[in-house]
């Protein structure tokens, strides 16, 4: 059991280490090192993220009205997260819990989130 533990253990060290210190939304320098060629980092309209110039330092992405952590059209780590657990919208290369193009009903929770925290409703997504 205890050989089993340690290969687990160097497993997650390794997953870790290799998504641990990617920068995202919220984090200084996260425009300068984002993959502007990745589909994650593509919005419905085909553009990529270098168009994006927004700060991302808050809490709150306002390009896409979700929290900064959660955002998958920011976040590379993100988006993998969300992809590992089946939430994603390929036709429109997001999360698909995030997809307010399918279904604009999907913000309301995220107007909650935001309303829950500031006492006040969002500012509305600029993409």
């Amino acid at each position: 059991m205890t050989h089993r533990f340690l290969k687990r253990l160097v497993l997650w060290g390794m997953v870790a280490g290799l998504f641990g210190p990617m920068p995202g939304c919220g984090r200084p320098g996260a425009d300068a090192t984002r993959d502007t060629n990745s589909q994650a980092f593509q919005d419905a309209t085909g553009q990529s993220d270098a168009a994006h110039s927004a700060d991302h330092s808050g809490w709150w992405c306002v390009e896409h009205g979700v929290p900064e952590k959660d955002c998958t059209l920011c976040s590379a780590q993100a988006a993998a997260r969300f992809r590992e657990q089946g939430d994603w919208c390929e036709e429109h290369n997001r999360a698909e819990s995030q997809c307010f193009i399918c279904d604009p009903a999907r913000a309301e929770k995220f107007i909650k989130l935001y309303e829950a925290k500031f006492g006040q409703k969002p500012p509305a997504p600029t993409e």
